[in-house]
């Protein structure tokens, strides 16, 4: 990537987001984008409110954010950097998500808490990213990954 591009610092607003992502409420699970740097980069914003719908089960005694949708958001995180890269600016046909590696939950995240998605791009080939992610809540460490995803830039033929 050209190191003039890759300096230049963008940011990613909601309408912007729901632009590149297929993901919609109540599963889109990234907020803002800040700090992108083109496709290398990014901190991905994620404000947790207790009257999100997976808070009914889990736990309603005491609400935790599930690990899963982290590594969710971390993924969406990653993938509006790709999607934005390859497909100049338009939602891609389909998104896949392919790996998660290295997962580790080191800390609840509570309703109240505000999740930053720290993506670093690993590697890329084609259309296959990987990016290393770890997501912050006041600047401590709550949980990592390693993900993939692959990005299928032509729409399927349809069988008839």
């Amino acid at each position: 990537m050209d190191e003039k591009v890759a300096s230049v610092l963008e940011t990613y607003d909601i309408e912007r987001l729901l632009k590149l992502l297929p993901h919609r409420y109540p599963f889109l699970l990234v907020d803002r984008i800040i700090e992108a740097r083109g496709d290398e980069s990014c901190i991905g914003i994620k404000n947790v409110s207790a009257n999100e719908p997976q808070f009914q089960g889990h736990f309603p005694e005491r609400p935790v954010m599930p690990g899963v949708l982290m590594i969710e958001g971390m993924a969406q995180t990653a993938g509006a950097l790709c999607i934005n890269a390859v497909a100049g600016g338009q939602k891609p046909p389909l998104v896949y998500f392919m790996t998660i590696e290295k997962a580790k939950f080191r800390k609840p995240v509570l309703p109240g808490d505000r999740i930053e998605y720290h993506m670093r791009k690993l590697n890329q080939r084609r259309t296959i990213w990987w990016y290393s992610g770890r997501a912050l809540v006041d600047g401590v460490l709550v949980c990592e990954a390693e993900i993939s995803a692959m990005l299928v830039l032509d729409e399927p033929a349809k069988e008839k």
